[in-house]
């Protein structure tokens, strides 16, 4: 039994390691550098952005960087670079500043803000949770009047689901634009979301409809499909509980703040020359 339980622990450890292992991207003279601090280096750069998502030429330049950061970290302090007054100057400028950021994280992360309260508000402010009137539609983009003329007959005599079968199949085989591969799919959007023109149109559809003309548009001539029209609705508590959190604890914080602000002037010798400066300068 004593045996078993050894190599299970050994086990274990082995595969921990190798997890571990498996985090680092290269070691520089002893240092490691881990997919975490390529993910950080990604999101200073292009907060959109994550090193998981990019390609593999893309996470070798960011390793690269990163290897060369460690690098030319190690070259300034061989050179000497932690005991120059610039250096000394601006550490003590970061690490005041740390120390506010700090600070201020610790105020906002001890504001509590319940359930309740932010039930309370979604009630009392629902007018502002209001999901505009939405439609879901195809397209077939062509050059062309007459192309989509042509389309637009062979469509006429469908319905239903037979119509948006043909629909899909001549987006992907005859449409210009960038949802041909997905059978001109939209998806949903908002009025004002497209050119007027296109706008105007598929608002006029009703479900299942096509449009009998084409549509002429900077791009081209269309044909539209409306699959659904999704009237204006109330956006449901649980999809914006978060959201009403986050919103009524920065409120919260702003007070907190700033009542913590007028106290420590109010005790502290401050002398502001603010606006004897901008007499000067006028």
């Amino acid at each position: 039994m004593v045996k078993i339980i050894k190599t299970s622990l050994v086990a274990a450890a082995f595969m921990a390691s190798s997890l571990v292992a498996s985090d680092i991207l290269a070691t520089v003279n002893g240092k490691n550098i881990t997919k975490q601090d390529a993910e950080a280096f990604v999101s200073a750069t292009a907060p959109n952005a994550h090193f998981s998502q990019l390609d593999p030429a893309q996470k070798n330049m960011i390793t690269q960087r990163l290897i060369e950061k460690v690098l030319f970290m190690e070259l300034a302090k061989k050179e000497g670079i932690e005991n120059d007054p610039e250096f000394k100057k601006a550490l003590e400028k970061i690490k005041d500043e740390l120390a506010v950021n700090l600070w201020m994280k610790k105020q906002l992360d001890s504001i509590v803000i319940s359930d309740s309260e932010a039930k309370d508000f979604y009630e009392k402010n629902k007018d502002k949770f209001i999901q505009k009137e939405m439609v879901q539609a195809r397209h077939i983009l062509v050059k062309d009047e007459k192309t989509a003329k042509e389309i637009i007959k062979e469509l006429k005599p469908l319905k239903g689901e037979a119509l948006k079968k043909k629909f899909i199949e001549l987006a992907k085989s005859k449409s210009i634009g960038p949802s041909a591969p997905k059978g001109g799919e939209l998806g949903k959007f908002a009025k004002g979301q497209m050119v007027p023109e296109f706008s105007k149109a598929v608002w006029k559809l009703e479900k299942d409809q096509i449009t009998l003309e084409p549509v002429k548009t900077q791009f081209g001539y269309h044909i539209i499909l409306l699959e659904d029209k999704i009237e204006a609705q109330t956006v449901p508590y649980d999809k914006v509980k978060d959201q009403i959190i986050a919103s009524l604890k920065q409120q919260e914080f702003a007070k907190k703040v700033a009542a913590i602000a007028k106290e420590l002037k109010s005790k502290a010798k401050i002398v502001d020359n603010t606006a004897k400066a901008n007499a000067v300068t006028k």
